[in-house]
């Protein structure tokens, strides 16, 4: 039997008012996988990455990483393995250059010099930040400041992800470039990955799995064909269709077009629209 990386079975974490934050999760992520938490804002998504990272320590339940408890583990045992990359990536970033900033991490691992510049520059070269090394943090644009806070967390050896929201406050390009980030350090390097995210048209492209949040509880899980099945049912937790299958499901329910599977990207309409045009036309002729 192969274990998962992460096994969270968290019966509840209350904030210090006593107000709870998270209650009944059962989760298991496996290896190499890209797994996405989606719910609104305030659902309890940021709370749950902290959980999963060791840095919320105070709830009723478990959290295993790789098979041991971790909050038997020491902190360094942890950060070898697993890292959260935060919302903002100014609360993260503190070195006056890119490379500085990496190689914090394995310095601090008590990385020879001559092993921390490697894993530097190979980190670096895994977000496409080479050369960007000697620049100054503060001259990046925000979305090359998260590449950086990734690097930091690879250039430590972590083999697990975990990202808050990583494509807020990017434009569209820079939404689609973080995912196929992303979407290149799972397929290329096996890193596994869960995002939070409250992004629904990214994420039928890249996800392999998905959890929908909802006031501290897990509402739905499964691939994302499996959960985006209904607007209502997304509605009720504060979310929405992706804007391809919205289309859709208006022509199958209002326009009574003969559709049976709604399309979660543009590419499955394309196909979609293809065969019924083929079909259609082959009928008439």
């Amino acid at each position: 039997m192969v274990l998962p990386r992460l096994s969270i079975t968290l019966d509840r974490f209350s904030y210090p008012d006593g107000t709870a934050a998270l209650s009944d999760i059962r989760l298991d992520v496996a290896r190499g996988e890209f797994t996405g938490i989606l719910g609104a804002n305030g659902s309890g998504k940021t709370t749950l990455l902290k959980v999963m990272d060791g840095l919320i320590r105070d709830y009723s339940g478990k959290v295993l990483l790789d098979g041991a408890d971790i909050l038997k583990l020491k902190p360094r045992e942890i950060y070898r393995k697993v890292g959260l990359v935060f919302q903002n990536p100014d609360d993260q970033l503190f070195a006056n250059t890119v490379f500085e900033d990496v190689a914090f991490g394995p310095r601090n691992m008590g990385f020879a010099e001559g092993e921390v510049t490697c894993r530097v520059e190979k980190a670096l070269d895994q977000v496409e930040m080479v050369e960007a090394a000697g620049k100054n943090i503060h001259n990046l644009s925000y979305g090359q400041k998260k590449r950086v806070c990734i690097a930091g967390l690879l250039a430590m050896g972590h083999e697990i992800l975990l990202l808050d929201e990583p494509t807020a406050g990017l434009d569209p390009v820079g939404e689609q470039r973080m995912m196929e980030l992303l979407a290149s350090l799972n397929r290329d390097y096996g890193v596994t990955i869960i995002m939070a995210t409250h992004s629904v048209d990214l994420v039928p492209l890249f996800l392999h799995r998905l959890h929908i949040l909802d006031h501290g509880r897990i509402t739905t899980s499964g691939t994302p064909e499996e959960v985006f099945t209904s607007p209502e049912a997304l509605a009720a937790v504060r979310l929405r269709l992706p804007h391809v299958a919205e289309l859709f499901h208006l022509a199958r329910h209002e326009d009574r077009l003969p559709i049976d599977d709604l399309p979660l990207t543009i590419g499955q309409a394309r196909q979609l629209l293809t065969g019924t045009f083929f079909t259609e036309r082959e009928k008439r002729h």
